[in-house]
């Protein structure tokens, strides 16, 4: 059984103006086969045309899109039982 990945490097705050795009990212300490998920709020966050969910290696990316009031909230990331948020 693989080792759970850890995150290295935490997701930082962001601030962004209506209509501009968001980038959230983190690092784990290794790629992993684990289910990897962004929230906001509590709300699940799915890649489509508001989110572009990214992960590249150990680096995993959000970016959300032309942001609006309501996208005012906590980002977080979970892996395994790993949480970061922003």
């Amino acid at each position: 059984k693989e080792p759970a990945a850890t995150i290295v490097e935490m997701l930082k705050d962001v601030t962004s103006y209506e209509g501009e795009d968001a980038l959230f990212e983190c690092k784990l300490s290794r790629e992993t086969a684990q289910d990897a998920q962004w929230f906001l709020g509590d709300v699940p966050l799915q890649s489509n045309e508001m989110n572009e969910i990214r992960a590249q290696g150990t680096r995993h990316s959000l970016i959300l899109k032309k942001v609006t009031l309501e996208d005012t909230g906590p980002i977080s990331f979970k892996v395994g039982q790993h949480t970061s948020a922003a």
